[in-house]
């Protein structure tokens, strides 16, 4: 199992294939179908109160029974990972298949996709702190940043290829 920190670079996911067994630690954020679209907007206008350069996103909202991975062929979520993706974010985490244009967008920028099991006690029980960033007025569904200790997840997209 391959072990990474955030910020991610783009040496750490060149030695990674798809199907292999990661473990992500350090900051991720939390986004959904009505925070991810609200960060498009904040990204065009470069108003992004935090750095994505490497940044993490699991597709999750936060909620007193922790996160799991919500479907991330949503078109509300599909259709931003192209965008963050080209502004720097290097692992987008969720559940289920995306489209060829999203498989291309993430090899076009050095990004992945991450799945991982959908058991809200395990994946919460690595959280060891959490604070809202934007957007809190959507409750649950708001952006949080997450202090994580190995996430597990397999690598689904990488370099085009998906399993």
């Amino acid at each position: 199992m391959k072990e990474l920190t955030t910020p991610i670079t783009n040496d750490d996911l060149t030695s990674i294939d798809v199907g292999e067994q990661i473990s992500i630690s350090g900051t991720i954020y939390t986004g959904r179908d009505a925070a991810l679209p609200q960060l498009v907007e904040l990204i065009k206008k470069n108003e992004v109160p935090f750095d994505l350069n490497g940044a993490v996103i699991m597709h999750t909202a936060f909620s007193e029974a922790g996160i799991a991975p919500t479907t991330s062929n949503k078109e509300e979520i599909e259709s931003t990972i192209p965008i963050l993706s080209e502004n720097g974010v290097k692992i987008h985490i969720g559940k289920g298949m995306l489209g060829d244009k999203t498989i291309q967008s993430l090899k076009e920028n050095n990004s992945i996709f991450v799945i991982t099991p959908p058991v809200a006690a395990l994946l919460t029980s690595k959280v060891s702190q959490k604070k809202c960033v934007l957007f809190e007025n959507e409750g649950m569904e708001a952006m949080f940043e997450l202090k994580v200790e190995n996430i597990p997840g397999i690598v689904a997209i990488q370099d085009g290829k998906s399993i």
